[in-house]
């Protein structure tokens, strides 16, 4: 086999496949794991960002109902939210503050809110008008509006002006929980694709001997060939994920992730956090927010995802304990839903929506943002939530005060934006 180095430099994305996968044993994998293996295992990250994207355009106005605004019941009379009752029932929302409330089905939030760990952005995203899911995520993941022109994604540029710790970092500092590395995370800084940790080559003591000692020899035989005799001293980075072996993890106080994928992969970005392998950003992603049809209000379709998504990270919050004071949860979608149902009970594509952000370093039990109103005037375009929060606020606070970014490389992680603090929402503690 023979692969030029330089095909192995500044690729922006390493992305381990799973055994049994048919393309495993090809040999950019084998190539790219050796490089991942160059890094040396830095000390322990401590403060640690998790990005969870909703793709499929997330529906701000049912996850975060602002049930005070009577023009919200006059746009959805079939599928909205019902006002918090004195005695709470499964069909009301739950109040947060006398505006606004959660969805009943987004229930594990409510303690955390009312403990000050949780805080929602509303009325927040892109000041792009596209409705496009494709374009919207895309400019999103970039950190810029209706700019294509620009290359990588914005939190792999923060990771290249995040300031440096001793010795080289870790081949953990960055990983996406999907099975190729998204927009986000592609760019200069080395980032890793990580579909399932439970499908790695490499397997703990618990996996077969025979399996991990022939993967072994062919990734020492591509190191040969790629590093010219670095043997089996560059097996450090994928050996180091014995630490983390799945078969043996056990989430910790009595957490309980759901079934199906977002629940697997939040399961494993807490199993990274607390194996020390060096993690600072790690990405997960959530689908099936596009709810075109049959919608539902209190129950039904959207109801079944958020139930997911709000047990999902409501357990990852239980499973860290004590180490969430030094981690973010931050979700995000690329846009809202139109404030009207349409004829089908479902929601279009629309414009603004929420976020919502977790953990001890969070100014959390608020809403914060300047709400718009539903009046029709008021209304994007006549029809949507209007955007009074760009979403590029909220990353460049997370930027300067959780990932310790300097104020002047913001301009480097946003192109063509300019950051100005006064406009941050104060989400995170000062």
């Amino acid at each position: 086999m023979n692969f030029p180095r330089r095909l192995f430099l500044k690729r922006g994305g390493i992305a381990l496949a799973a055994l049994g996968a048919g393309s495993a044993w090809d040999p950019g994998f084998l190539a790219r794991a050796v490089l991942a293996a160059e890094a040396e295992h830095s000390p322990v990250a401590k403060k640690v960002l998790v990005c969870v994207f909703q793709r499929g355009a997330a529906d701000g106005l049912s996850m975060v109902v602002p049930h005070a605004d009577p023009f919200y019941y006059k746009h959805r009379q079939e599928i909205a939210i019902a006002r918090p009752a004195r005695i709470t029932g499964p069909e009301n929302a739950l109040d947060l503050d006398g505006y606004f409330g959660l969805h009943p089905a987004l229930d594990a939030f409510l303690p955390l809110y009312q403990a000050g760990e949780l805080a929602v952005v509303h009325a927040c995203g892109s000041p792009s008008a596209s409705r496009s899911h494709f374009d919207m995520q895309d400019f999103m993941e970039s950190g810029v509006a209706d700019d294509k022109g620009v290359q990588g994604g914005w939190l792999n540029r923060a990771i290249v002006e995040k300031p440096g710790r001793h010795g080289k970092p870790s081949p953990f500092r960055a990983v996406s929980m999907t099975p190729v590395l998204p927009r986000s995370l592609q760019g200069d800084a080395e980032a890793l694709a990580v579909r399932d940790l439970a499908t790695f080559g490499v397997r703990g003591s618990g996996g077969p001997a025979g399996v991990a000692a022939g993967f072994e020899g062919m990734y020492e035989s591509a190191v040969g060939d790629v590093l010219h005799g670095a043997g089996k001293d560059s097996f450090e980075a994928i050996s180091m994920l014995k630490k983390a072996d799945p078969t043996k993890y056990a989430p910790a106080h009595g957490a309980e992730y759901p079934p199906g994928g977002f629940g697997r992969s939040m399961m494993q970005a807490a199993q990274l956090i607390k194996a020390d392998l060096g993690l600072e950003i790690a990405c997960v992603e959530m689908d099936g927010w596009d709810t075109h049809a049959n919608q539902g209000g209190a129950g039904g379709q959207l109801a079944g995802r958020l139930h997911d998504f709000s047990r999902t990270i409501a357990a990852f919050r239980t499973d860290l304990g004590d180490r969430m004071n030094d981690v973010l949860v931050l979700t995000m979608s690329e846009f809202g839903r139109a404030a009207r149902q349409n004829g089908n009970r479902g929601t279009d594509h629309g414009h603004a929506t929420a976020f919502f952000a977790l953990g001890g370093p969070v100014r959390g039990g608020k809403v914060l943002g300047e709400w718009p109103t539903l009046a029709p005037e008021k209304l994007f375009e006549e029809r949507d939530l209007a955007v009074t929060t760009d979403f590029r606020d909220v990353f460049a606070e997370v930027c300067l005060r959780h990932l310790g970014l300097a104020p002047d490389a913001l301009g480097k992680v946003f192109p063509n934006y300019r950051v100005d603090a006064a406009k941050f929402r104060d989400v995170l503690k000062a």
